[in-house]
């Protein structure tokens, strides 16, 4: 039989703790990222990028502190779950299977925005692959230890309400 790919995804340590020092080096990068030309981006849209920002920056700390408050004791800075922790399907877990992943990237394009950095905007278009592929391993993580987690990936989305 074959493995089901979300299983191919490598583990990067026991817990996933590698998966967490790869996510912060790409934090870091995305906050340093230099700023474009001023030429690149026409004056009368700087006001409007930056409203687009500052908007997805809120809507992207609201979402991911609301997975943060949720999780409860569930709470682990690993992909792997907690011991002991249940399956949370409540709150803004009831619309999304990863609020924090998908806040955080919102947070990020947000902060491209404001910035003017297109290196930052691209760094977080490879922020969203990298939890595509964290999201898939912690996703065969959980499949082992909740018999109902299928059934809850089947009627939720990924990452972003209503969009992915």
């Amino acid at each position: 039989m074959t493995e089901p790919a979300a299983t191919r995804i490598p583990s990067l340590g026991p817990r996933g703790e590698g998966w967490v020092v790869i996510q912060f080096v790409l934090f870091l990068l995305i906050a340093l990222a230099p700023r474009v030309d001023e030429g690149v981006v026409p004056a009368g849209a700087r006001p409007v990028l930056a409203l687009l920002g500052v908007f997805l920056v809120v809507v992207g700390i609201g979402i991911a502190g609301k997975g943060l408050l949720d999780l409860r004791e569930a709470l682990t800075p690993l992909p792997h779950p907690r011991d002991g922790a249940e399956l949370v399907e409540t709150g803004v877990f009831a619309r999304v299977r990863h609020p924090i992943y998908g806040g955080i990237v919102l947070g990020a394009i947000g902060w491209s925005c404001l910035s003017g950095s297109l290196l930052a905007l691209a760094l977080s278009a490879g922020l969203l692959v990298f939890f595509r592929l964290k999201s898939g391993r912690e996703e065969a993580w959980l499949r082992q230890r909740y018999p109902a987690y299928e059934a809850y990936a089947r009627r939720t989305r990924r990452m972003i309400p209503f969009l992915y």
